[in-house]
């Protein structure tokens, strides 16, 4: 049995090896030899229109000038055999501008100059045909306008045959084509059409066969459009090719618009447009032509049954509009993503790296370092001091380990402590005859260590913050790799229950998007069409969306259509669990116009809503500049993604190091999750805050300097989950400190804010600050701010509508 399927194996590898090398070899033979283009060369040789006028071939041997060096040459002998195959006289105007267009070339070095080129294109037309026609007898006006329409359109042909003959090669690195790529094609298709005229076989005409093939292939590949526009260009040619042609174009125009309507039934629908368009066309002449007609038809039909799928696939790829194009242009956008991705992730990694690099050299001392520490500082000291002492030898030589060990225990002491202690000191002094002198020095010198230590350490407090900040770095960069990366999951059994639902309650639902489900972040696009739209987006559709979903779905987005039946789109996502209702009440030192203080409420994504204070030390234009700027830096880094700890260092380093003036700021930051009410305080030299949970008043407060104090901080977060209800009360040190003749400030405010009756944010922010400024007898000591947000849960406008639920098969 394991035999049987090795052999199987063993030749289905055998067969699709020389499946590969056939579709190998006719690649080569007919595109990388260019066989293919010899062909289209030796037919447009054969071109004429309008009896004699015959452009095409000097345009196509530009062109191929211009592009293919090295195959000029053959290109040139098959023009000829082309023309020879005509007619004699149209042979010798053909060789005649052939020979006038090589000879002009030689003084075209440049082969990429289109105005040189078109020149020549022209003059190789018009010169032959000047020579010709003065032959038998003067040139009439009626020639003159002849030959110089020849030229112009010589002149057309080229730029049209410049963008088009490239495109034959098929080795396009994105496969799409321009409109005006797609009409120089259809042209230049039709041209070659015109060089199967004069061609039958057994009644039936080449040049109908291929042009109905033609017309079969870009209708279903392309549909209507590409189908019709193909129709009307190779009709109009190949009418002025043979003025009995004609009736083509109405035919072929029809038939290509039809078989494209008819897309859907593949190759049987395409087809059947043919055969209607060409009946209905041929009644109009006797039987026979339509049974020649009917014939041609039925040829084309064959050769398009006998086109492999995968060529017309591969075709489809080219023509804007059609699935595989589609797919080709997520391909590309997906490679441009991942490449774009791939580049963020290195970027992450390399800020990681040198984060990691900082975080390495900021370690503490080791007790080796420790050791070289005490060995210098006491080399100055023995260096000013035991240098120049007879005893020298006897401390240092032959009772070493006793100095030293005494030497570092009076240095530690001095570090530690300021001080020596005395039993320490009374050891040294029986040990060393200039003991008074050794510790002077050794005062001097700890000194010095002190501030080299601190100076130290503030390097250690920077690198930390640089190493802190490139971490955040990295990790907004990751996550945005990994963002972009993300696939959009396919989601066809909730597609398929919304779908039904809708449908259920007679909701016309052109196209909907399911683009996220994940909890808290439902994004959902529908297109909908309503006669009269009343409201059903968050009446009707939101609440069967969240029956199916199982989540509370509120609608984002409306872009409703002002006609009747018109196209409406809609936008629908995750409502917050928790909503927040803010209030704030500010007053100036004094009763001025520019308080110090700032705030600001901000929603950060992702569900999160914060509200912070900034106090600006002093007051004035200067104090609210500091808490402005502090405000902006934060909002701005907040809403990068990084995290708060990182951002609030950050600003911290900003404000210590731009100015040398001692001018600080504080910070309250209050971060509120909506989904879970889940509250986090990160505060920076600010008064304590207050939560109100019915008659209960929690005090919220933590110690940390103002910023720009130092450089570095060590950040205390507090942490609290809040209730439906909840109200929150922050203020800045002006309100906090306000009441002087009160001794315990914060159980006063406790009282008054326990003692409120109203739970109005707006309410209790101004009867606070109205009790603070009665309390001071109408005068306003500092810049005071109260911010107030209440926490409520969400409560949808409109109940659920359940519906029938059903597993996707």
């Amino acid at each position: 049995m394991s035999q049987t399927l090795k052999i199987e194996t063993i030749l289905h590898s055998k067969r699709t090896r020389i499946k590969k090398g056939i579709k190998a070899s006719i690649k080569e033979i007919f595109i990388e030899k260019q066989l293919l283009l010899l062909l289209v060369g030796l037919l447009l040789g054969r071109a004429v229109i309008l009896y004699n006028i015959s452009p095409f071939a000097i345009a196509f041997l530009a062109t191929a000038w211009a592009i293919y060096q090295k195959r000029t040459l053959t290109m040139l002998i098959f023009i000829l055999l082309g023309a020879w195959s005509q007619s004699i006289e149209h042979a010798v105007y053909i060789s005649l501008s052939l020979v006038v267009f090589m000879f002009l070339t030689r003084f075209l070095k440049d082969r990429s100059n289109l105005k040189m080129l078109m020149l020549f294109v022209f003059l190789s037309t018009v010169v032959a045909r000047i020579f010709l026609y003065s032959l038998p007898s003067p040139i009439t006006t009626y020639e003159w306008l002849h030959l110089l329409i020849e030229g112009v359109l010589g002149i057309v042909l080229l730029l049209i045959f410049m963008q088009s003959i490239p495109l034959l090669a098929l080795k396009r690195y994105q496969p799409a084509l321009k409109n005006e790529e797609i009409i120089c094609i259809i042209i230049l298709l039709a041209s070659i059409l015109t060089g199967f005229i004069g061609w039958e076989v057994y009644a039936v005409s080449l040049e109908h066969v291929f042009s109905r093939y033609i017309v079969l292939t870009l209708a279903f590949v392309g549909g209507a459009a590409i189908g019709s526009t193909v129709g009307v260009v190779t009709g109009l040619i190949l009418s002025l090719a043979n003025v009995a042609n004609l009736y083509q174009m109405s035919l072929l125009a029809f038939s290509g618009l039809l078989g494209g309507l008819l897309q859907e039934g593949k190759k049987h629908g395409v087809s059947l447009g043919l055969l209607v368009g060409t009946f209905l066309v041929g009644i109009y002449g006797d039987m026979q032509t339509l049974t020649a007609t009917m014939l041609e038809s039925s040829i084309a039909i064959l050769l398009f049954y006998l086109t492999p799928n995968n060529l017309l696939k591969q075709m489809s790829k080219y023509i804007p509009g059609t699935t595989e194009y589609s797919y080709e242009e997520r391909k590309y956008l997906q490679k441009i993503r991942d490449v774009t991705a791939q580049r963020v992730e290195q970027y992450s990694a390399v800020f990681e790296a040198l984060s990691k690099s900082f975080i390495q050299s900021t370690e503490s001392q080791n007790e080796q370092e420790h050791m070289d520490e005490t060995d210098y500082f006491l080399s100055l000291v023995t260096e000013k001091t035991c240098q120049m002492c007879f005893m020298k030898k006897r401390c240092w030589q032959n009772r070493f380990e006793e100095t030293y060990s005494l030497m570092e225990l009076l240095k530690n002491d001095l570090v530690l402590h300021q001080e020596v202690d005395p039993l320490h000191m009374k050891k040294f002094e029986n040990h060393c005859v200039k003991s008074k002198q050794v510790i002077d020095a050794m005062v001097n010198e700890v000194s010095l260590l002190t501030i080299n230590k601190k100076l130290k350490k503030q390097v250690v407090e920077s690198k930390k913050i640089v190493a802190d900040q490139l971490k955040g770095v990295s990790d907004v960069m990751d996550n945005f790799a990994k963002e972009i990366v993300k696939e959009r999951q396919r989601h066809e059994k909730q597609e398929i229950q919304i779908v039904r639902a809708l449908k259920q309650m007679d909701i016309h639902l052109e196209k909907i998007d399911i683009y996220q489900l994940e909890k808290g972040t439902i994004d959902i696009e529908m297109s909908i069409i309503f006669y009269d739209y009343h409201g059903e987006g968050s009446k009707l559709i939101a609440p069967v969306l969240s029956d199916i979903l199982q989540e509370t779905i509120i609608v984002k987005e409306e872009d409703i259509s002002p006609f009747p039946n018109g196209v409406s789109f809609l936008t629908f996502g995750s409502a917050r669990q928790y909503t927040v209702e803010t209030g704030v009440a500010v007053a100036a030192k004094g009763g001025g116009l520019v308080s110090g203080d700032s705030y600001t409420t901000m929603e950060l994504g992702k569900g999160k809503y914060a509200l912070a204070i900034s106090d600006g030390m002093g007051n004035g234009i200067r104090a609210r500049e500091e808490s402005m700027e502090t405000l902006r830096l934060l909002e701005q880094i907040l809403q990068t993604g990084i995290s708060e700890q990182v951002a609030i260092q950050s600003i911290n380093s900003i404000l210590a190091l731009r100015t040398t003036d001692e001018i600080f700021a504080t910070l309250d930051l209050a971060i509120i999750n909506l989904h879970n009410a889940a509250l986090r305080f990160l505060k920076i030299g600010s008064s304590p805050s207050f939560i109100k949970r019915g008659d209960e008043v929690i005090q919220i407060e933590a110690n940390n300097l103002p910023m720009g104090i130092i450089e570095y901080v060590d950040l205390e977060t507090v942490s609290e989950t809040l209730k439906s209800g909840d109200i929150l009360i922050m203020m800045s040190d002006g309100v906090f400190d306000g009441p002087k003749q009160i001794k315990n400030n914060d159980l006063w405010l406790q009282r008054k804010i326990r003692n409120m009756k109203t739970q109005e944010p707006q309410a209790i922010a101004d009867l606070l600050l109205e009790e603070v400024v009665r309390g001071e007898l109408g005068v306003i000591r500092d810049d005071m701010t109260v911010v107030v947000a209440k926490i409520k849960k969400h409560k949808p406008k409109w109940a659920t509508i359940p519906v029938m639920h059903s597993e996707a098969k």
